[in-house]
């Protein structure tokens, strides 16, 4: 009955209502992608149901397989110590696998430019579009690189510029990235977040975008992220199979 993995998708959690709003409507895109996959949201903080609930739920049930799916862009904090740590408390009749964090990935420029074009851009105005991509920011090394090269690959798909920009940890600000871009001499400046749900931080890439052209909206249930969450449980799956078959 419980032979299925069950798809855990872990989000960070926040006070501001639209978060949690925003990954549940995620959620129901990927369970309306792949109907006979069970799929659960568990939450870091601030929000239930909290990851370690969830698991005791799942176990109580007799559910035995787990694929745990951080709700992601980058392989930053969150990824390296909260969600290793609260996976390490689950009842020890799971078998717990993690999938890889979302980013970076193809499919996140697909939605990024999704994102833009629902804005108003076409993609006619990508020649004579500078566009900033605007993260939440980290304080770790490893995430910040990563940011600035999918800004470096994105350039190649024919935009006039893109430039990173944080919203905490890291410079420079969107604000800072808006300025540099009309400096380039870019026609129009687009903002894009490459966030995955509302909250304080997107809030502050909205203050910094002012003086663009376009605002896009972030990313939250864009089909191409909910394909995203299903490819990354596919490699996780594969990987335990793979070991079972060596």
């Amino acid at each position: 009955m419980h032979d299925k993995p069950v798809l855990l998708v872990v989000a960070h959690g926040s006070r501001d209502p639209r978060h949690a709003a925003s990954v549940h409507a995620l959620v129901e895109r990927v369970r309306s992608l792949r109907p006979g996959l069970r799929v659960e949201t568990g939450f870091l903080d601030f929000n239930v149901p909290s990851v370690h609930g969830v698991l005791e739920s799942l176990a109580a049930e007799g559910v035995r397989d787990v694929v745990a799916l951080p709700l992601l862009l980058t392989r930053a904090f969150h990824a390296k110590a909260d969600i290793p740590a609260v996976l390490r408390e689950a009842p020890a009749r799971l078998r717990i696998r993690r999938a890889e964090v979302l980013g970076p990935s193809p499919l996140l420029l697909s939605a990024l430019e999704r994102r833009l074009y629902e804005a108003g851009l076409t993609p006619a105005d990508k020649s004579s579009t500078g566009v900033v991509l605007a993260s939440a920011g980290s304080s770790d090394p490893e995430a910040i690189a990563v940011i600035a090269r999918i800004a470096r690959e994105w350039r190649h798909t024919g935009w006039c510029a893109v430039r990173p920009a944080f919203a905490s940890a890291s410079l420079p600000r969107t604000e800072d990235a808006v300025r540099e871009l009309r400096a380039l001499g870019c026609e129009r400046v687009a903002v894009a977040p490459y966030v995955l749900a509302p909250g304080f931080l997107p809030d502050r890439i909205a203050r910094g975008a002012a003086g663009a052209d376009v605002l896009a909206e972030v990313l939250g249930p864009a089909p191409e992220v909910a394909r995203l969450l299903l490819e990354r449980f596919d490699e996780a799956a594969l990987r335990h199979s793979l070991r079972h078959i060596a």
